[in-house]
């Protein structure tokens, strides 16, 4: 008993009021906006420095949006590793953090001091997201060195100088392969394929041309691998086109030679430790939020692609800082929104909607004025001529016209909607100019 009394006596506490998990891209935005509104705030990072995956992406694309310049990820990075180290922000580096309690204090473990507790008043989760892997959309063949996720070869080629291999397919078209197979062929790598099972490029159009297009890279939609060869070594690949139900079809089948094969076959997001702490999460695999970014759990807050994978980090810095200011507002005290108050309006996804953010809203049904939300969201499929529309009570509540839409890229929706229009829910659809389907007949389909 004394012993344990010892040892809780020599771990180290902290009081602060606002604390960021994960020191990326999210992290460092929410840190700065929760700083400015006044709160005392923490980082804690896993990795041995700041700036998460933007580290190792080292090609240029980062910041039109947010600096209306172009940069590389690590310049993006250091523009505000700089500001947060001015801006007396505590940063806790190779801190992992094991466990939040219900009165969100956040049990961590470093090298330097071992376990210390975090004591919050409000937490931002921006931990990132990881790979999907082989295993996880069982790829057929035996298991030889060699095979990767693309991002693990993007740091073994740009932080820790080593080549993945000589000759590489690369499955999957999502941005982190194609930018890959545009750096492989920079160091002398051949790629000799890139495959995906989609009948569309699932990353930017722009990654299409600039990484694929213009380095002579041919594209094979609707393929998948369907055999593996090698012993200890990756020694060739086979893939053939497949159906509409998925199978391999007989005759479509290529082969290379190869040692290297990549996988780009989709982003997760990192939220073990967010359902640890009672956060419910959504089918997107990102916690469910309100308007706020706040979770389920009270003073709780999510960000970047912990909440949502995003196609552009701008957007990641946008909507991190958001959730840095309201969880300062809430640790201070003056959160727009009292706990008793809450009548949610849920938002549901309707025609060729993957997925809605906020999930929820609790400031709409007991606002006296026209109230602001923001909406991000994705598609299932690619459509031209389309129009976006809100729907609740049967009534169509907000439309806008846009030319396509993709999978790849997010689609962001701002707008006032007046109380008295809404209902229980907000559905939203994406549907084709030309549709002849009612609001009704919509609901029906989107129910069956």
């Amino acid at each position: 008993m004394k012993n344990q009394q010892t040892i809780k006596k020599n771990i180290k506490e902290y009081d602060i009021e606002v604390v960021i998990i994960g020191g990326g891209p999210a992290g460092l935005a929410a840190a700065l906006a929760a700083c400015d509104e006044g709160a005392s705030v923490a980082i804690l990072e896993r990795d041995h420095e700041l700036g998460g995956i933007l580290q190792q992406c080292i090609h240029n694309g980062f910041g039109l949006r947010y600096f209306k310049e172009e940069l590389t990820g690590p310049e993006y990075a250091q523009r505000f590793i700089n500001k947060v180290r001015e801006s007396g922000i505590k940063i806790f580096l190779n801190t992992m953090v094991l466990q939040i309690s219900s009165n969100k204090t956040i049990t961590t473990i470093n090298p330097e001091n071992g376990v210390v507790h975090v004591n919050a008043k409000s937490i931002v989760l921006g931990m990132g997201c990881r790979e999907r892997t082989r295993g996880a959309i069982n790829i057929p063949g035996t298991r030889p060195a060699g095979i990767f996720p693309a991002g693990q070869a993007q740091r073994f080629i740009n932080i820790e100088g080593y080549f993945p291999g000589k000759r590489v397919l690369i499955l999957g078209s999502g941005d982190i392969g194609m930018i890959m197979a545009r750096r492989c062929m920079m160091e002398g790598i051949k790629v000799v394929a890139v495959a995906e099972v989609l009948p569309y490029p699932s990353g930017l159009k722009r990654n299409q041309v600039q990484c694929l297009d213009d380095y002579g890279i041919p594209l094979y939609l609707r393929h998948t691998i369907i055999d593996i060869r090698g012993k200890e070594r990756v020694e060739g690949v086979t893939i053939a086109e497949i159906d509409e139900k998925w199978r391999p079809i007989p005759g479509t089948e290529k082969t290379w030679d190869v040692d290297t094969i990549l996988f780009s076959v989709g982003l997760i997001p990192e939220n073990e430790l967010s359902s640890s702490a009672g956060c419910k999460i959504a089918g997107n695999g990102g916690p469910e939020v309100d308007e706020f970014l706040q979770t389920t759990v009270s003073g709780i807050f999510a960000a970047g692609n912990v909440l949502q994978v995003h196609d552009l980090v701008d957007f990641v810095t946008f909507e991190a800082a958001r959730a840095g200011v309201n969880a300062a507002k809430y640790a201070k005290g003056i959160f727009p929104i009292k706990e008793a108050q809450n009548e949610y309006i849920f938002t549901k996804t309707g025609t060729n909607v993957g997925y809605v953010v906020p999930e929820r809203i609790c400031g709409l049904k007991n606002s006296k004025e026209p109230y602001e939300i923001e909406f991000s969201f994705r598609v299932k499929n690619p459509r031209q001529n389309i129009i976006v529309e809100i729907i609740s009570n049967e009534k169509i509540i907000y439309k806008r016209k846009q030319k396509f839409v993709l999978p790849s890229e997010m689609i962001h929706l701002k707008t006032k909607l007046n109380p008295m229009d809404v209902g229980e829910d907000l559905i939203i659809n994406i549907i084709e100019q030309d549709s002849t389907v009612n609001v009704i007949e919509r609901e029906m389909l989107e129910g069956s």
